[in-house]
């Protein structure tokens, strides 16, 4: 899974409970408690005041700067442009970070309310990410990426565009025709990344080019950028909407197709003969640096990428042997091969079309949304929904998009149901728990929920290692949720997650040891049993986004330390649902700063 958006919606005030507060002041200084600026304290001191301006406008500011982010919140007002990728562009956003850095530092921390801390500390960390990521200029060019980049992102951001009035259409044809530039600008980065040095590797540039050519379609109509104007709103007068979809059909055949064609042609001509086979960090000028800085950023982590690569050994020999007692309990005839190929084309366990694969979904998920309230104290309001992946993306993971900031647009789950012959039915449940209730949808969706934290923490930027790891502890709740009561459908929740232990030994395996595409795939198919064609994809994904995979099991690993560690000291008082609202309830946090919260909580729940 991959969260598309960086930025995502909110809905109702949640204020925390008395426990949670105890636990968040437990994480700090004894004296932050006796500061002016407690959370009873009636009128804010002046640090307060400057850290709550600050945040204002930074994420103000960061929204003019990046309008597809604006709107992917439910923001509109930005929505006839497009990022500006320019050099001049990013130096500017770089001098903001260092700006905002300072002006946060200057903040005295010990003035401040224990929520204001951790949003300090939060903020602090989001402008050190992006000074350090400035330090790799050639790393930051490589935006071409087997998952999508510039070339698919329009026709994403389109989708979601609100099409309910003639202004607002008007926006989204003032972006097809900014698109020729913002692709110009992306071509221009790309060769100064190549004379440094930096070009995604071959097989990643394939998988680019053929999302291309499936934008590129004959008849305009069916072309995904044009797609969202085929809903154009009924309150708009009949003639306004033939002349708006006139106009997006003009723009998408003299902006968009021309600006992906000289995108197609510079990567085939000029940037595709200079890949090099593998996209190994460790190749690239600076890329063992590179790697460390993603790892870090990525896991929220001081480990190495061997230790990781141990951990993911360890997690894979446990998860293989419990997969392998599910071989026997079905009382398979044959041994691990033949089972796994029994698995994978026994037509048993596959849809007959897509159809059928999204219907399957939506059932599952209409049984999970009965049975989640048992794990949490609250939910979110907002509902989502499980829609096509669209067709141009081709086979690659699912995904989740978050509902709007302003409540305008629900959660989506989207499915690669083009893939229904390779999508086994035992896979499904996990996967709902996954993107959409107990994972992806409810931690997104409650984060934007969350009134009482500043907006960057409710929809500006969020932590892999949290986000990920929460969707990945969650598929274990699907226990709970009256899910896996098969052995096949059991099989399939513990292959996933064998799949992102797998992940930490093939990424850095790739990136800092020295493994090849190839011995990735192979590891990746005989110790998950995954089709071998997604794991192909699934490779060139940790190739061209270095460390990302390593986000999932870490994170999960960290949530069940503290679940035990939490139900180890409470005993019978420890409450499930109280735990994981806990969890949740202070949006998407770094691993050191969600133990210390949740630490905070458990010391808050014995006393209580």
């Amino acid at each position: 899974m991959n969260l598309q958006a960086s930025a995502w919606p909110l809905g109702r005030r949640h204020l925390l409970g008395a426990a949670l507060a105890l636990a968040i002041a437990a994480t700090l200084p004894a004296h932050a408690e006796s500061t002016p600026n407690t959370a009873s304290s009636t009128a804010p001191n002046e640090p307060t005041q400057r850290l709550h301006a600050l945040f204002a406008t930074s994420f103000d500011e960061g929204t003019r700067r990046s309008p597809e982010w604006a709107t992917y919140r439910g923001d509109h007002r930005f929505g006839d442009r497009l990022n500006d990728a320019s050099p001049e562009a990013q130096a500017e956003r770089d001098a903001a970070a260092r700006r905002y850095l300072e002006q946060a530092q200057a903040v005295p921390a010990a003035a401040l309310s224990p929520q204001d801390r951790i949003s300090r500390e939060l903020f602090i960390e989001a402008q050190q990410r992006q000074i350090e990521q400035a330090a790799f200029a050639g790393w930051r060019t490589m935006n071409l990426r087997a998952l999508g980049g510039p070339h698919t992102q329009l026709a994403d951001l389109l989708a979601v565009s609100p099409m309910s009035r003639v202004d607002l259409v008007e926006k989204s044809l003032a972006r097809l025709a900014a698109y020729p530039l913002r692709i110009d600008q992306e071509i221009a980065n790309l060769r100064r990344g190549l004379a440094a040095g930096w070009v995604p590797p071959r097989e990643v540039l394939q998988r680019v080019l053929a999302q291309i050519d499936g934008q590129l379609t004959a008849d305009v109509e069916a072309n995904p950028h044009y797609a969202p104007f085929k809903r154009l709103s009924t309150q708009i007068a009949p003639a306004e909407r033939e002349r708006l979809q006139a106009a997006a059909r003009d723009a998408v055949t003299r902006h968009v197709v021309p600006a992906q064609q000289r995108l197609r042609a510079f990567i085939e001509r000029e940037y595709l003969p200079k890949a090099p086979v593998s996209g190994a960090m460790s190749g690239y000028p600076e890329g063992r640096a590179v790697y460390a800085m993603l790892v870090r950023h990525n896991t929220t982590t001081a480990l190495a990428p061997q230790q990781i690569h141990d951990i993911g050994q360890r997690e894979l020999k446990r998860l293989r042997g419990e997969m392998d007692a599910v071989r026997v309990e079905t009382k398979f005839n044959g041994d691990w091969a033949a089972f796994v190929n029994f698995m994978n084309t026994d037509p048993r366990f596959f849809h007959t079309s897509p159809a059928e694969l999204l219907a399957g979904y939506r059932e599952i998920a209409k049984r999970v949304d009965a049975e989640v309230p048992k794990l949490f104290a609250e939910l979110p309001r907002a509902p989502y929904g499980v829609s096509p992946m669209p067709a141009h993306m081709g086979a690659r993971a699912e995904y989740y998009n978050g509902p709007a900031l302003d409540g305008s647009r629900g959660g989506t789950f989207f499915a690669d149901v083009l893939s229904f012959r390779k999508k086994p039915k035992w896979a499904m449940e996990t996967l709902v728990t996954h993107e959409a209730l107990p994972g992806h949808h409810m931690q997104v969706a409650r984060a934007t929920e969350l009134k009482s934290l500043p907006a960057f923490r409710r929809g500006g930027f969020g932590f892999t290692a949290f986000s990920e790891g929460w969707a990945l502890y969650a598929e274990t709740l699907g226990f709970d949720l009256g899910l896996y009561t098969d052995p096949y459908s059991r099989y399939g929740h513990l292959q996933w997650q064998a799949f992102r232990a797998a992940r930490l030994v093939v990424d850095t395996g790739i990136h800092a040891l020295g493994w090849s595409r190839q011995q990735a795939i192979d590891f990746m198919v005989e110790n998950t049993g995954v089709e071998r064609g997604f794991v192909e994809s699934e490779v060139d994904r940790y190739t061209s986004q270095p460390g990302q995979a390593l986000a999932y099991m870490i994170g999960k690993l960290k949530i069940d330390e503290l679940r035990d560690r939490a139900r180890a000291r409470l005993g019978n008082r420890f409450d499930i649902r109280q735990f994981h609202n806990a969890v949740l309830d202070q949006g998407p946090l770094s691993l050191p700063v969600l133990e210390r919260v949740i630490d905070g909580w458990i010391e808050a729940q014995a006393r209580a």
